[in-house]
This record gives C-alpha cells, structure tokens and sequence, in this order.
C-alpha cells in the first residue's frame, strides 16, 4: 500500500491527540507527523512532502493564515490540500482564509465523523484516498463522549463562505442560578459574569463562577443535554474594556449538580484549557485581573 502523510499543527497536545485518533481509527495506513505551530511546520513542510495538512489558526510565533500563506507561495504546493481546523468561524476569516488557498474549513469544536468527512473529501479530491482504503475499509468513528470535539460548521462547503461557518449567533443570557461558592484553590479567582460554552453543536449561555490560567468553573441551565465528560469545546469570552473576544479551547473535566436534589435547574461544569498560546494566556490573565467576563455582566450571578 502506498504511504500517504498528513501533518497536523496545533498548539494544543489535546486537540493533536484527539485529532490523530481519529484519523487512525480510520485510516490506519496513514503517516502522521505534527507540529506544535506554524514555525515549526513551515521547517518540516521544507525538509518534507505531506499529502494533507490540518492546520490550527491562532498559534504562537506563525499562526495558520501566514503559514497557508507562505506554502502557497511555495513552487508546486498549489494542489495540496491545506485545512483549516479553528474557532475562528466569522465570515471575515472564512474569506480571508478562502483567499489565501485554503482548501477546506473545519470549526472548533467538531465530531470525528465531520473531521473526517472533510479529510475524505480532500484525499478523494487529491487522488489519495482509494490508496488509503481497501476492500475492508473500517467505518469512520462516530465519535464518543471521550473522543468527541463537537460540531461548529455542520459540514458547509468553504466554497460559500458565508455557509461556510456564520458566526455564532449570540446566546441568550441565563437566569441568574442560585449562588454558588467557588471550589477552594490557590490558582483560580472569582471571575464574575457570562461567557458562551460551544459544545457538540449546541451553544451553552454559561454563568463563570472561578477562572484561572488552567482551568474555569462555569454554570449553565440543565436541559435535554449534558456536557459530557472529557469533550471538547470552545469558552468564548469577551472583555468589557475593549469587546475583545478569546476563543478558548478546553475540555469538560467535571460535572455536577449545582443544588443538592435530583431534579436541579443547574449544572456546574468545569473546564480545563489545552491552549498555550501566550496571546490567550495573557488575554486570560486580565480577565482574571479585572474580575469581570463580558459585557453582560450579572451582579447577582
């Protein structure tokens, strides 16, 4: 069987790691290198050729646009297929990036059924992917609690930006829950207000009740679906001083009743982060400092 390679570039081991299993669980003869940014990538994709590449946005010292960018430039780069996998679903990037080469756009969070979606499509498209699957090819996973990364674009084609990811719509602020007393630790401080939780499709109005650099204590309304353990997601949260957004990428550690009874209105959830971009850490350190998350800013939450 011929070989074909992929390189996937992230900043965060987590998303790496969940992306690697689902692609192997697919295409089990496929090369898998990666890279912790885009400088790095760019010295790899220089020494070497790659089939396929899966490409995070915001990363530090080269982000994935200048990356896509510079391989474009590139002599005979044109035809490989370069996806973008981000949080960054806005229009205004779905075109820029559409401009720069991109071949296809997979939003944070996502299923390993999508991602491979867009993977197939792309081998299918470069002519790789019948070297990949045989007469006995195993059925894409479809993703579980602890494999899952949840779905932001629904499978739109790039070719329609305005499809292709819209922006999330804005999300309903919660009621105010019943108060809650932050899990005692060192690290995290009481960071009062309102973020958007994006899991698995949905979007989660979410009170913050703690917030540090590693992780975040959120509350959101119980309704037909629960975070589910170990999935991924995305915590939007904007800074009053500016209306700056961070899309933080993280994973639910824990759930929990917020009031001791079956049947509790309120769920708290927490949140541990897999970024390591410095941009967001020291964006998540003046949010801690200021004590407020979003304009929409609860005094009684």
């Amino acid at each position: 069987m011929a070989k074909v390679s992929v390189l996937i570039v992230d900043d965060a081991p987590f998303i790496r790691d969940l992306v690697k299993k689902a692609l192997r669980s697919h295409f089990p003869g496929l090369q898998i290198e990666e890279a912790i940014n885009g400088r790095k990538a760019q010295q790899m994709l220089t020494r070497s050729s790659f089939d396929l590449i899966l490409c995070d946005w915001e990363m530090p010292e080269m982000g994935g646009l200048e990356l896509l960018q510079w391989f474009r430039g590139q002599p005979g780069k044109e035809g490989i297929p370069f996806i973008m996998v981000t949080s960054r679903g806005d229009k205004e990037n779905v075109v820029e990036a559409i401009q720069s080469g991109v071949s296809d756009y997979v939003g944070k969070p996502f299923t390993n059924e999508q991602l491979l979606a867009k993977v197939r499509k792309a081998l299918q498209r470069a002519g790789k992917l019948s070297l990949l699957q045989g007469p006995q090819a195993p059925r894409p996973s479809v993703g579980t609690a602890q494999d899952s990364i949840a779905n932001l674009t629904g499978g739109r084609k790039v070719e329609t930006p305005v499809a292709a990811a819209r922006p999330a719509a804005p999300a309903r602020n919660p009621e105010t829950p019943p108060a809650v007393k932050p899990a005692a630790a060192t690290s995290a401080q009481s960071v009062r207000g309102q973020a958007q939780l994006r899991l698995a499709g949905e979007q989660f109005a979410c009170v913050i009740k703690t917030l540090s650099l590693r992780d975040a204590l959120v509350v959101v309304r119980r309704g037909e679906r629960l975070p589910q353990l170990f999935e991924s997601g995305v915590l939007d949260l904007e800074q009053d001083s500016d209306q700056s957004i961070a899309r933080i990428n993280a994973y639910v550690h824990a759930v929990a009743a917020l009031e001791p009874k079956m049947d509790s209105e309120w769920v708290k959830v927490t949140l541990k982060f897999v970024d390591q971009d410095p941009q967001k850490l020291d964006y998540l350190s003046r949010l801690i400092a200021s004590g407020t998350a979003q304009q929409h800013y609860s005094p009684g939450a």
